[in-house]
């Protein structure tokens, strides 16, 4: 019993510090209804940090980290956001960002977060869900649950 506890612990303390091809492949939904890569919005803002908020218009937890989105916004000016919501409902997701007027870059996984490469890569279990990518595209903070998770900040505020 004791093996199996310490393997599955070793198991989840080693985070992924890239992405895979499947989940860079990823095909993403933009507000005006275009198709990107997961590998092309990390490229569009390479040389930045992005913090990933993967989120949903009926998630409760996602309205109430909003704040503290923001928060990190006003402290991190120059970092890239990029909200991956997970929405079938296309109104449903563009009315929420219009409503709590939610600012960066937004894509929809059109699979869900059931389904796809992506959140497959990551493992999707709850949501929110942020992920610090560093400058150089790796992954810097593979999971944090709350936008006042204080290894959101120290992700950001490192330097590579």
């Amino acid at each position: 019993m004791l093996l199996i506890l310490i393997i599955f612990i070793s198991c989840n303390t080693n985070a992924p510090k890239e992405f895979s091809e499947k989940a860079l492949q990823d095909m993403l939904i933009g507000l005006d209804n275009s198709k990107i890569t997961f590998r092309e919005v990390l490229y569009h803002n390479k040389g930045k940090k992005i913090l990933i908020d993967v989120w949903a218009s009926w998630c409760k937890d996602c309205i109430v980290g909003l704040p503290a989105s923001k928060k990190l916004q006003k402290e991190f000016p120059d970092v890239a956001y990029v909200f991956l919501s997970v929405d079938f409902s296309k109104p449903s997701w563009k009315r929420f960002i219009k409503k709590y007027n939610v600012v960066g870059q937004h894509y929809n996984l059109p699979k869900g977060m059931n389904s796809g490469d992506f959140v497959d890569f990551i493992n999707l279990g709850w949501i929110p869900r942020y992920i610090v990518v560093d400058e150089k595209g790796g992954i810097q903070l593979f999971k944090a649950t709350k936008a006042s998770d204080k290894s959101i900040v120290k992700a950001l505020k490192t330097k590579i």
